[in-house]
């Protein structure tokens, strides 16, 4: 992953997500001419009040008037007083709420985009990346990043606005009362606010950038554990578990602490250096003859003008943050999909012809080939078993089936259309897969069952869950067919949960059938229940059987012998068996330790 460099850290980059508020134009309008108001009333109307109400109210010995006011003209220069605070409230209530509603549909639009991002990237993605640190980017980076949009959006209008009332406000005042032009020098302190704005920012997207990873594999430590429950009590892991979890939260907070450190930096250092301007005025006023009541407007105007600086400042930590979650974020949104749909798709039936020419594949770059030049044909229906050592590319050959990724070089062909002119769903539809470890989503039984519906389907769920011999365990369940089976299917037993997995593989009746060590789980009494359902499901279908039971290898007419990713036996039982050194030794030593 590439780091985030100070350079690249430009606004600009977060033009892409105000662009989000097209759709939200109205309400987004709304929010900004409140915005406007808040800062009028704020910078502007704040001051001047206090410069030509107040002496309206309050005449001195030197104020000329004309008569007294009436109790009519009292109330009406004492209304505006809650008439400008009425305005700033409301329009700053207001603000606040547009923004607020548009920032979370921003996020909304982005979380959105970010998941569905995550589905059409190749399963290497996910080796690549631990899942803690995916979900971490996906609900912690996405709200840091609403968070600085909200900000952002808000005070960007609020605050220079504020600024520019206030300035025009001082301008006036100064105009108007001789001597007083003096204060306008009071304002050459905001440029030097710069320099502490942009060196802190600098250092805060550093930090930031750390503070978010560490966010992020303190959640893959609890994922991590969360998902290997059963391991940590079975090996007394709890407190190892423990101790690491928290040096990875003390981590995190050391760097949330920096962030914080230098967010909140700004703020006083900023104030000190206003204040230096407003003593400046204090100074220059006292050598003159102005007396406190015409210059308290000024020292007004003056704080109204710094205020917005402090928190444009503030903006800027904003910035520097969402910046670090955007790297985290475009990491996702920018990544390879690799496995592309083809624009101009192939449709028609698939019947389960399968050609691999000369097809390599390498987990990732630089390293050993998984796969070397495998050629071999399986005619439709075939039934076929992939045999060979742990490691040596069997289950990556049935990945490369359902285009989860695809070969670095060589090509498959499907019915003779290469697998990448059929569409994903066209292609995906047509392969059933039961692997190892099936994954149960929390619906109910038959949820589960339905979630196999496709183009080939011809029986009903309770049909594919009696040919799959789970009819039995399903009836005993309180619910039955309707029982909710929680995250994972943790309700049910292992084997429970692979014969699930095959009755949602005889509802799909697909034409392309892989077996990926699907009797991994059942005992030998239901592994030969199964087996008979097996012989059922196979018929009329290319099948791929992985597995080291040569109890379920059996079913195979044709064995491919495979090592280091090479074929180096092809044939029935017999003929591999009297030419493959490999093959005969697994076998002799499996029935070996079964007899």
């Amino acid at each position: 992953m590439k780091d985030l460099k100070p350079k690249e850290a430009k606004f600009s980059r977060l033009f892409p997500y105000f662009l989000l508020l097209k759709p939200l134009w109205f309400p987004f309008l709304c929010a900004l001419l409140c915005g406007v108001l808040y800062g009028v009333s704020s910078g502007f109307g704040l001051p001047y009040m206090i410069d030509q109400i107040f002496p309206k109210i309050f005449p001195n010995e030197n104020t000329d008037l004309a008569e007294e006011l009436t109790s009519f003209e009292l109330l009406l220069y004492v209304v505006w007083f809650p008439a400008v605070f009425l305005i700033r409230g409301v329009s700053g209530y207001f603000n606040t709420y547009l923004i607020n509603f548009c920032g979370v549909k921003i996020l909304e639009k982005i979380r959105v985009d970010v998941f569905t991002k995550l589905q059409k990237l190749p399963l290497s993605f996910f080796q690549n990346n631990q899942e803690g640190d995916l979900l971490s980017r996906v609900s912690s980076d996405t709200g840091q990043l609403q968070s600085a949009v909200l900000t952002i959006s808000n005070d960007s209008i609020k605050q220079p606005v504020t600024f520019l009332g206030a300035i025009s406000a001082l301008f006036l005042i100064a105009l108007q009362n001789e001597g007083m032009s003096f204060v306008l020098l009071c304002l050459l302190v905001i440029p030097v606010c710069i320099f502490p704005i942009r060196k802190i920012g600098e250092i805060i997207l550093k930090k930031a950038l750390g503070m978010q990873e560490l966010a992020g594999g303190m959640t893959a430590i609890l994922s991590e554990n969360l998902s290997a429950t059963r391991e940590v009590r079975a090996f007394n892991l709890e407190k190892r578990e423990v101790d690491r979890f928290q040096k990875s939260s003390q981590e995190y907070l050391g760097a949330r602490m920096k962030v914080i450190k230098y967010s909140n930096l700004l703020t006083p250092v900023i104030e000190i250096i206003t204040a230096l301007g407003i003593s400046f005025a204090i100074f220059q006023a006292s050598r003159t003859e102005i007396r406190l009541e015409s210059f308290i407007p000024v020292i007004m105007a003056l704080y109204m003008s710094y205020e917005p600086i402090k928190k444009l400042g503030a903006i800027q930590n904003q910035i520097k943050q969402a910046l670090a979650s955007i790297h985290r974020i475009e990491e996702i949104l920018n990544a390879d999909e690799l496995v592309l749909d083809s624009k101009e798709p192939v449709s028609k039936r698939i019947k389960g012809d399968i050609e691999f020419k000369n097809v390599c594949y390498s987990y990732k770059e630089n390293r050993e080939k998984a796969l070397h030049n495998l050629n071999f044909t399986i005619s439709s229906g075939e039934v076929i078993a992939l045999v060979g050592p742990s490691g040596a590319g069997k289950t990556t050959i049935a990945n490369l089936l359902p285009r989860f990724f695809d070969p670095v070089s060589g090509e498959i062909k499907l019915d003779g259309v290469s697998l990448s002119d059929y569409s994903l769903k066209n292609l995906r539809e047509s392969i059933a897969i039961v692997p190892q470890k099936p994954f149960l989503f929390d619906l109910s039984v038959l949820g589960n069952i339905e979630l196999g519906y496709s183009q080939y389907t011809d029986k009903d769920p309770m049909e594919a869950a009696d040919l799959s011999n789970s009819t039995e365990f399903i009836n005993n369940l309180p619910a039955k067919f309707q029982e909710r089976l929680g995250e994972d299917g943790s309700r049910l037993s292992g084997g429970q949960i692979q014969r699930l997995a095959m009755a949602r593989a005889f509802y799909k009746n697909a034409p392309i059938l892989i077996l990926d060590e699907a009797t991994s789980a059942l005992d030998s009494e239901n592994e030969e229940k199964i087996q008979e359902s097996l012989k059922i499901l196979m018929k009329g279908k290319t099948t791929f059987l992985i597995a080291h039971r040569f109890s379920s290898i059996r079913l195979a007419k044709r064995i491919l012998v495979i090592n280091k990713g090479e074929i180096i036996a092809d044939g029935s039982h017999e003929v591999v068996y009297s030419s493959c050194d490999l093959y005969r030794s697994l076998y002799d030593q499996q029935i070996e330790d079964i007899t």
